[in-house]
């Protein structure tokens, strides 16, 4: 856990016509040359730590009223040695991880490739005889390495003995995403384009939605056959089923569950009811589908054509988002920043996870759901490298593993077979009949939307877990059942509750517009995955938590010091 997040602003282009929400960032923290140069123009030099200006020393006598020199350009910078320990830690992880990858095969045309992972969209199967391409359409699973999907579509292109492409769906908007995850998103795939062009492989960022954009590349390409990713949710889905009408008939069209361990429509074929129905059926497919992945490799086939150069800032001009809520500047995106979070939790965080977890108050959580979220670090992976301590840390491992594949894939099950994920009607029978019941009983207060997301209720716990999320797209999990809950009894209705959690923790969590924020919505205010328990006003048998509840697990007040309001601004 982050002790202080400090922000440094970027800039923003302010027009007086132009509605606050649809603002598009100047100078932006994830352009280099174009935020030096905005700040430059516009921002006095400053020494900064963790984006906030520093007082300068003051001069000591005799001295002659001289500033201290400036180091010498050329001179490199020290390393303390807690930095360079972490350091020398992430390259020891990033050897043993490609290591691993080379052990498993030299590349994937040598690997035992296990095909229930894929499932084919299309109706034809066969390549065509003039393909002259393969191509990866990337979407959910935002990373080159550790991707079952990437992995496939090299491997049908190695086996044709031909060029492989892979490219990504710039969207101008989705669901309630704001610059924070769009920043967050577009950073991460300027790390897999310049990892695409290390191996070879021509990454192409296209603006628009897929169903307008993709098959025309297709037939521009002479694309022979279209490999993509899962995603459960509605919207994702759609989009597939768009590009699946649109594709010539004679472009074969495969999926791969890159996210999932065990694929999605492996574990089962039906919505489970809870963790106790899909922990077995999960843990028994491991053996098969843990296993450590190949590497993509230098792709040997060289494309015809290669890429356009993206125009990045063309990319971010092209976006219809809200820009009012701030990026973060503990979490930086991409795969290589992924695994060093990875490797400090390990390291650092691992031992004390199974005893300290629901404690806001302790470092003890692994921080990767962001990372997970946008595919830019495999779940599976993080297995791979957790398990290896089971024996040291036995509960803090099989803790992690409940977590990170059991309720994560849980929450996958729930959102591709019940369609209403994001709705009341969503819910068990049972829950919205007592929620139902309880509809009309006398709130103990009442909150509009704006006063929630402000953070101003009555609750100092609640206003400071919101807080959290608003400043550092990152709630505490424990804080997250506790905060939804209350919104629940502060709310005229279950589905005005439903409504308000879910689009305050997709406008600001960095993981939201994920299954496992709708179940864990779904699980606080509407039992999902949970039993019926003791009746009470409001809540009927749905689960009750409260504060003094929190006050005997950890330090509430520590926590509401942590998170004042009068912190948020500064």
């Amino acid at each position: 856990m982050v002790e202080e997040v400090m922000f440094l602003f970027t800039g923003v282009a302010y027009h007086h016509t132009t509605p606050a929400r649809l603002l598009i960032p100047f100078a932006t923290a994830w352009s280099r040359p174009w935020r030096l140069q905005y700040l430059s123009q516009h921002c006095p030099p400053t020494r900064t730590v963790l984006g906030m200006p520093q007082k300068k020393g003051k001069r000591k006598a005799g001295q002659g009223g001289e500033p201290e020199a400036e180091p010498d350009a050329t001179e490199l910078p020290r390393l303390s040695p807690k930095r360079s320990k972490k350091e020398a830690a992430m390259k020891k992880l990033e050897e043993a991880v490609q290591e691993a990858r080379r052990k498993a095969a030299p590349s994937v045309q040598e690997f035992k490739y296990n095909k229930k992972r894929v499932r084919l969209i299309s109706q034809g199967s066969d390549l065509k005889d003039n393909a002259k391409c393969i191509l990866y359409w990337m979407s959910r699973d935002q990373r080159v390495q550790d991707n079952w999907a990437f992995l496939y579509a090299q491997r049908l292109a190695l086996k044709q003995e031909l060029p492989l492409h892979a490219c990504f769906c710039l969207v101008p908007k989705f669901l309630d995403a704001t610059i924070r995850h769009y920043g967050f998103m577009l950073r991460g795939l300027q790390e897999v384009a310049e990892e695409c062009t290390e191996l070879n492989i021509p990454f192409h960022l296209l603006l628009g939605y897929a169903k307008d954009v993709l098959p025309t590349f297709v037939v521009r390409h002479g694309v022979g056959g279209v490999v993509t990713d899962f995603c459960p949710l509605r919207v994702p889905q759609q989009w597939v089923e768009d590009v699946r009408e649109r594709l010539p008939e004679d472009v074969p069209f495969a999926q791969v569950d890159a996210h999932n361990i065990v694929p999605c429509w492996v574990t089962s074929p039906k919505q489970e009811y809870s963790a106790r129905t899909i922990r077995s059926k999960i843990h028994s497919q491991l053996p098969e589908f843990l296993t450590e992945f190949p590497p993509v490799i230098q792709h040997p086939y060289p494309p015809s054509t290669p890429a356009e150069p993206i125009a990045w800032e063309a990319c971010y001009s092209s976006l219809q988002v809200d820009c009012t809520v701030k990026e973060v500047e503990w979490a930086t995106p991409g795969t290589a920043a992924g695994l060093a979070v990875l490797q400090s939790f390990i390291a650092e965080r691992l031992k004390s996870f199974g005893s300290h977890r629901n404690d806001p108050n302790k470092a003890a959580l692994s921080n990767l759901s962001p990372w997970f979220h946008f595919g830019q670090v495999s779940t599976q992976r993080a297995i791979l490298q957790v398990q290896k301590h089971h024996r040291k840390y036995k509960e803090s491992v099989d803790i992690f593993v409940e977590e990170a594949v059991v309720r994560r894939e849980l929450a996958d099950n729930f959102c591709y077979y019940n369609k209403n994920y994001d709705s009341v009607q969503g819910a068990y029978d049972w829950a919205q009949t007592t929620l139902k019941l309880h509809a009309k009983d006398k709130r103990p207060f009442l909150y509009e939307l704006q006063e929630l997301e402000q953070g101003n209720t009555h609750d100092l716990l609640w206003n400071a877990a919101q807080l959290q999320m608003v400043r550092e797209g990152k709630m505490h999990g424990f804080l997250r059942m506790y905060w939804a809950k209350k919104i629940l009894e502060w709310t005229r209705s279950p589905e005005e509750a439903l409504q308000f959690a879910i689009y305050l923790n997709d406008r600001y969590e960095l993981d939201g517009r994920d299954p496992n924020g709708y179940v864990g919505c779904l699980w606080s205010i509407c039992g999902v995955h949970d039993q019926g328990w003791a009746e009470r006003a409001v809540f009927g048998k749905i689960r009750y938590m409260n504060y003094a509840g929190c006050k005997r697990k950890f330090d509430v007040v520590q926590f509401e010091r942590r998170y004042a309001p009068c912190k948020l601004n500064k």
